[in-house]
């Protein structure tokens, strides 16, 4: 009797434990898929946005597409930046779409600003360069590679030239968004939750070593966008 007890009691101990010990993973897939349903969002808002006709019209071109559905920038004098975003990429050779992976946005700055601001970003990654990067675990916009304010409005015509072309969708105090100076550093642990092993954003969209079909919707809307099949 005792030992059965006893038996009943480990067993119970052991599947808390498990409980215990699954649950941050799976909140952390589930913050992970939900950021990529976000960025999907934010996709669609800007594929039908009238006034971001030179976007439409040059996803195509793109090496890359970083999306961050949620940058909030807030400050009196001293203010900063912030969100996560998520790299699709190109295959060089087959011209397909793969990804994502996740990546941390942040900049400070300086200047008479007051109030607080959430915008939607998606950076058009253009070269080699704006590409290599990002697959390095931090750089710094417009230092590392250079990045230009997208042209906005139904009749934008430019022929803007950068690594990297930002394009931002505000609500707020602030007017606009300037990713100039922002740094990016890669999320392994984001990518380890999403993919559910250690990886590297090389092992994502170069090697194409791993896959989530959490993704699939995200990379559908981009490839038509893109004009892909």
């Amino acid at each position: 009797m005792f030992r059965t007890v006893i038996r009943s009691t480990v067993a119970v101990a052991l599947t808390a434990a498990a409980v215990i010990a699954f649950q941050p993973a799976a909140q952390a897939q589930a913050d992970q898929q939900k950021l990529v349903g976000e960025a999907e969002t934010t996709f669609s808002n800007f594929v039908r946005d009238p006034d971001m006709k030179w976007f439409q019209q040059n996803v195509g071109r793109a090496k890359a597409v970083l999306i961050a559905p949620q940058i909030v920038k807030a400050g009196f004098i001293f203010g900063g930046s912030g969100g996560r975003a998520v790299l699709i990429a190109k295959d060089a050779n087959s011209g397909k779409w793969v990804g994502p992976a996740f990546y941390a946005l942040a900049t400070a700055s300086v200047g008479f600003q007051a109030g607080v601001a959430v915008s939607e970003s998606i950076t058009l990654v253009m070269t080699d360069k704006g590409m290599n990067s990002l697959l390095s675990p931090s750089f710094k916009m417009g230092g590392d590679a250079s990045v230009a304010a997208g042209p906005v409005g139904a009749g934008a015509q430019s022929n803007v030239v950068a690594d990297l072309i930002s394009f931002s969708r505000s609500k707020g105090v602030y007017g606009g968004l300037n990713l100039d100076g922002t740094v990016v550093n890669t999320s392994d642990d984001w990518n380890e939750a999403f993919y559910g092993k250690k990886v590297q954003s090389t092992d994502i969209l170069v090697r194409m070593s791993v896959q989530n079909k959490g993704a699939d919707k995200l990379l559908a809307e981009i490839t038509k966008a893109a004009g892909g099949k």
